[in-house]
């Protein structure tokens, strides 16, 4: 009797920090097994991915993946408006998703394409309850550090009360079973919200109720979690849980073939933003090699405008040219973003092609996992501007793996231009430090490369993986 064809269902929560990782890993999935692979996330964010459909919810083929979108309830909104709307938000997320999410599991076996395997990210742990009510087997990607992922397990399994009640000193040293000794500022934001009126508490419900999960698959069978992390990165982490099944297959990212700059995606590389048409890889290609300072804090930070301000004043002051990745919605009134000979200013670019690019020295960042894990592979060394979530423990871990520094603000919080100058000295400079900076981050991108390479860790564990899923069926 044949064996049926796999057909992974990865779902996604709509945001770029969650749509890059999780559609890297469908990619994979699917190259590497063969089987079928179908992704999902919000009609919101899928009719962004792919702005000329006829219809927001509209089915795509690309020949590698399908791309089916479910409703959350929001369909018109890529995001909430304000923080107060973050409960009703979750909660609606939770009822909606559930409902069609199990109609499309039902309509692909409909059309003779059962789902084998449900794989889901942070934040959507009902998308386990619709698994299991089907019958299929269900696998959490969690896609923040390894070391992220242990400190919620410890917070989440005993080590609550410590952590909360030290959360008014960001310089207190917490140690956990398996990390480095961690200060409050290294850990992820949520875990020191004590008011039930803060307005992220309902992602702190969000993450424990992902926990509660893993737990109560414990009670039958090992959790399966995979990481976007490799091996020689986070050891110790990974090895600290092991109550659970932590798989590491990363870092994921577009393509392999990172040197190249006409390597080709399929239908949608992920964005939610589009590019700016400047020609940025151009202007590149002008500067001499290792010298160009690369700055973008992701897709989601609203920066002020006197911090635009500050590290403007920065840059200029340091002498160094520079490739600032400033978004629409995020521009300062009064804050003259002028491009120069030795200065430019995009809207939005393709991170990982200018990561590569041989003129970039450093990358000033905010240090979310993706951008940490691109910076890694590419061997850029960062400087560390963390805000909130998982990026004070990232910008811990450059700093531990000898990758990058970490900045320091002021008591408002601020980033100071000339804190931004000092550290790009460190970095970029001819001392003792920042020569090994660069050294250990050029180590790193081998091992990063070696981990996702045909036959490296990262590689045989996301096969045995599907393997081990496919038994399982």
């Amino acid at each position: 009797m044949e064996q049926r064809q796999q057909h992974f269902l990865v779902v996604t929560y709509p945001a770029q920090g969650h749509v890059n990782p999780s559609l890297r890993l469908a990619k994979r999935l699917a190259q590497t097994t063969g089987g079928h692979v179908t992704f999902s996330t919000a009609i919101s964010a899928h009719r962004r991915m792919f702005p000329s459909l006829a219809k927001p919810d509209e089915e795509v083929e690309d020949g590698l993946l399908s791309y089916i979108p479910f409703s959350n309830g929001y369909d018109n909104r890529f995001t909430i408006d304000t923080e107060r709307d973050l409960d009703d938000f979750m909660s609606q997320f939770k009822v909606v998703g559930t409902r069609t999410l199990s109609g499309i599991v039902h309509d692909l076996a409909a059309r003779d394409r059962p789902v084998s395997c449900i794989i889901y990210t942070m934040l959507l742990s009902w998308a386990a309850d619709v698994a299991r009510d089907h019958g299929i087997p269900s696998a959490l990607y969690w896609i923040q550090p390894a070391t992220a992922f242990t400190t919620y397990y410890h917070y989440f399994h005993g080590n609550k009360e410590l952590i909360t009640s030290h959360g008014h000193d960001p310089l207190f040293t917490v140690d956990l079973p398996g990390l480095p000794p961690l200060q409050i500022r290294d850990l992820p934001s949520f875990l020191t919200i004590t008011s039930s009126d803060d307005p992220y508490r309902p992602i702190l419900v969000g993450l424990k109720e992902t926990f509660d999960t893993l737990d109560q698959e414990e009670k039958s069978s090992k959790p399966k979690v995979l990481m976007n992390s490799f091996d020689a990165l986070e050891a110790d982490a990974i090895k600290a849980v092991d109550n659970m099944d932590l798989i590491t297959i990363g870092p994921l990212l577009p393509s392999l073939s990172l040197d190249s700059r006409d390597s080709k995606d399929t239908a949608s590389g992920g964005d939610l933003f589009e590019a700016d048409k400047k020609g940025y890889m151009e202007w590149l290609d002008s500067k001499p090699e290792k010298s160009v300072v690369y700055v973008s804090f992701g897709s989601m930070l609203v920066t002020r405008k006197r911090q635009l301000e500050e590290i403007l004043w920065g840059l200029k002051e340091s002498g160094r040219p520079y490739l600032w990745v400033v978004r629409k919605d995020n521009r300062g009134e009064g804050v003259e973003l002028e491009d120069g000979e030795n200065t430019m200013v995009v809207e939005w670019c393709s991170q990982v092609k200018v990561l590569a690019h041989p003129s970039v020295g450093c990358f000033v960042t905010h240090c979310g996992w993706n951008s940490t894990l691109e910076s890694l592979i590419c061997g850029v060394p960062m400087i560390g501007v963390p805000q909130w979530t998982d990026q004070g423990t990232n910008a811990k871990l450059t700093e531990v793996w000898g990758a990058g520094v970490r900045s320091e603000v002021n008591g408002e919080g601020l980033l100071e231009g000339s804190e931004l100058k000092r550290c790009l000295e460190v970095v970029m400079g001819e001392g003792e430090r920042g020569v090994e900076i660069r050294r250990k981050a050029a180590i790193w991108k081998d091992k990063a490369r070696e981990a996702v390479r045909e036959g490296g860790s990262s590689d045989r564990n996301l096969k045995t993986f599907a393997e081990e899923t496919a038994n399982n069926n």
